[in-house]
């Protein structure tokens, strides 16, 4: 196998929660191929090693654990800031959505879970990321939401009602948050990974008919919207949710 040429070292470290695969795993790999250093989170300890040896183990720790324990943020953050001594950026794209159905027989328990994991947990996150670096240093959050949270989402009304939170969470942030740290959003619709299989599954040609782009998305396409969002040539965005949808919204115009 022969080893992949990384970049040269931007000098900037992020910290990406939920990146052992999917939507988290094509952001740390955008991160990576720009130069920086990374923290990965996730729950299983094997697929977070298996991902540091795809991007890199000289450049990306990992640390396991629940996305809303609050000792597992604290640890990640403190991980992270030993081991590179900062923490410029936060993405915060952990979440769940364990259930599937109309929200009038919505069990509370499982809404509270939900937003236990969507929501909290990313504020608990930045709260972390603020306190250890970004208050004295700045930098920038980006927050994965959904475009479940920006239009009524039948059977799966509980994690859009999550997502519809993280966009508030995020023009919170950026208010209390600014000037030093710019916070914003990213609105994806159905990206192909194993947390959305459900939505497409022997069904994609159906499922991407609607997307005017003819496709559904691919965490890479996530992942480039977060490296932009981070980036200097964002310097002058905050507050704001990116809806990243292939067109799908384009379909709700006047006939």
């Amino acid at each position: 196998m022969i080893a992949k040429e990384l970049p040269p070292l931007s000098g900037k470290v992020a910290l990406v929660t939920g990146a052992s695969r999917g939507i988290g795993y094509g952001i740390a790999e955008a991160l990576v191929a720009r130069g920086d250093q990374l923290c990965i989170t996730g729950r299983g300890e094997e697929a977070l090693k298996e991902a540091v040896e795809r991007l890199g183990a000289d450049r990306v720790i990992a640390v396991a654990g629940k996305a809303h324990d609050e000792a597992h943020q604290a640890a990640a953050v403190e991980a992270t800031m030993a081991a590179f001594g900062r923490v410029d950026f936060l993405i915060n794209n952990a979440g769940t959505n364990p259930v599937f159905g109309p929200i009038a027989e919505l069990d509370l328990n499982v809404a509270r879970k939900v937003f236990e994991t969507n929501v909290v947990s990313a504020l608990g996150f930045a709260q972390q990321t603020w306190k250890a670096w970004q208050k004295e240093h700045g930098g920038a959050i980006v927050n994965i939401a959904s475009v479940a949270g920006i239009t009524a989402s039948p059977f799966v009304g509980a994690y859009g009602m999550s997502k519809a939170a993280m966009v508030n969470l995020t023009l919170q942030l950026a208010h209390e948050f600014a000037p030093l740290v710019r916070v914003n959003a990213i609105a994806p619709a159905v990206v192909k990974t194993k947390f959305a299989q459900a939505l497409y599954e022997g069904r994609e040609a159906e499922a991407a008919a609607g997307y005017p782009l003819g496709r559904l998305g691919v965490p890479e396409d996530i992942g480039g919207t977060a490296a932009f969002l981070t980036s200097a040539q964002a310097d002058w965005i905050t507050g704001q949710t990116l809806v990243v949808d292939g067109g799908l919204f384009l379909n709700a115009g006047v006939a």
